[in-house]
């Protein structure tokens, strides 16, 4: 039941160039933005797209796989945990950011 617990899976397209930063420690971290789609049909009885963005980070050999296979454009599978941040911007603010720690990314489809 564990593995239950802050468990998130997203279907989607990459929809930037992912970047990849190298840390001082040799690990690697890859950061992008998946587009996820949801279809409804409206009061006209018309077909609805509504696309939510998720910004996703994958460390280590997950990062290795984004940086030597996934591409803007191409459909994949995440797997991982939610991660919410807070920091506080220019005007005092604060500001919070919900992040996709991925876990695992299992490229789908073709190559773009």
């Amino acid at each position: 039941m564990s593995r239950l617990r802050n468990h998130v899976q997203l279907i989607g397209n990459i929809g930037d160039v992912p970047s990849i930063t190298n840390l001082e420690s040799g690990k690697k971290v890859a950061r992008f933005h998946l587009a996820t789609n949801d279809y409804y049909k409206n009061s006209n009885g018309e077909k609805v797209k509504n696309t939510d963005w998720h910004t996703v980070i994958a460390w280590g050999k997950t990062a290795e796989v984004v940086e030597n296979y996934a591409r803007k454009g191409r459909e994949v599978g995440v797997v991982g945990k939610l991660k919410t941040r807070s920091y506080e911007a220019a005007d005092g603010n604060a500001r919070y950011i919900t992040e996709v720690i991925a876990e695992e990314i299992l490229l789908l489809g073709s190559k773009p």
